[in-house]
């Protein structure tokens, strides 16, 4: 099943997608909530009668005459308004692949545990226009990724139980400003301003059952689920890298037990993989470098068109844009210094 959410009328509306036919989902069934947020609370309440309502109009069963075609410009995120958002850091090659870019040996304790860092989730924008101010198009960077979202709260999850609290699936990319990321991790803090600003998912999100073809065991020694997914980004249509989700060293069972450690778990809570391998300019302008030291480097600039597709979970795309700003507060602080 997927889920989606767009603007409708100054709100937040939640619907459901078959064939391409967005169908709202209070108008399929008087039970159903308009919102994501309150699906996802009451996940194990409305989850079977959105379903339900789903094969009824796939099946034919059903004269649903509500549907429309969705409008891109009014497609929001699929959780529009998540109660949190972690990112992991869950692919060895692309870990790997970045240390040895900067001249640095891998480190040990990725394989270790999970680790993950919180980002604004105040900031989370769907598919289109992503502001940028003008210190973000110093080395602005797309990264590719999934995220999942819990549906129903937890505690102390283990790995072994921890996929029960996923509602599904949907493409994440971590828009990353690099020349204010490296400033601030100086400081041995961060990401914060160099990622704050926007992280886009989309297009919607997909239910676990519907990605029941795609399920493939996880790497040897690690527990949860793992989908066999193509991943696949493009700049102004080129193609600029590719991967697969399943190629995750840790899985989201284990990011998930990980994260709740201690901690409580919410409805809502977003969690990205973090980047596939060859999935950032980062890592694929490092990666240019070793075999050519002048070789130019590609950032995003304003106009691009970023388009991260995710088998079977669509394809998110979003614009760079910039913000009518002489000079932004950051610039003219580190002019002053």
């Amino acid at each position: 099943m997927k889920l989606l959410s767009y603007l409708r009328d100054g709100h937040d509306q939640l619907a459901v997608l078959v064939d391409g036919i967005c169908y709202d989902t209070d108008k399929l069934h008087p039970e159903l909530p308009t919102t994501m947020g309150m699906f996802l609370n009451f996940w194990d309440d409305y989850y079977p009668i959105a379903r339900s309502c789903v094969q009824a109009i796939q099946e034919k069963r059903t004269n649903a005459t509500s549907g429309h075609t969705p409008d891109p410009s009014l497609l929001l995120a699929p959780v529009p308004f998540p109660t949190s958002c972690r990112d992991g850091y869950a692919f060895r090659q692309h870990v790997a692949s970045a240390r040895r870019n900067r001249g640095v040996p891998m480190i040990p304790e990725f394989d270790q545990f999970p680790v993950f860092y919180f980002t604004n989730h105040h900031g989370i924008i769907g598919p289109g226009p992503v502001a940028c101010m003008p210190d973000h198009f110093e080395r602005l960077d797309f990264e590719l990724e999934a995220a999942i979202v819990i549906c129903k709260q937890g505690r102390n999850i283990p790995a072994g139980e921890a996929d029960n609290y996923i509602g599904g699936l949907m493409i994440m990319n971590d828009l990353s400003a690099r020349t204010l990321q490296m400033e601030e991790m100086l400081l041995s803090l961060g990401p914060a301003k160099g990622k704050d600003f926007a992280t886009a998912l989309g297009p919607w999100l997909v239910t676990l059952d519907e990605l029941e073809p795609f399920e493939t065991p996880a790497k040897e020694g690690h527990a949860g689920q793992s989908w066999n997914l193509h991943m696949a980004a493009r700049v102004n249509g080129v193609a600029v890298s590719e991967g697969r989700l399943s190629d995750m060293d840790w899985t989201f069972a284990e990011l998930i037990e990980r994260a709740s450690y201690g901690v409580n778990l919410f409805p809502g809570d977003v969690i990205g993989s973090g980047t596939v391998g060859t999935g950032c300019f980062l890592e694929l302008n490092g990666t240019k470098r070793l075999d050519n030291s002048s070789a130019a480097e590609q950032w995003l600039q304003e106009g691009d068109v970023v388009e991260l597709e995710i088998q079977g979970l669509g394809i998110l795309r979003n614009t760079m844009e910039r913000e009518a700003q002489e000079m932004s507060l950051l610039a003219k602080a580190r002019k002053r210094g």
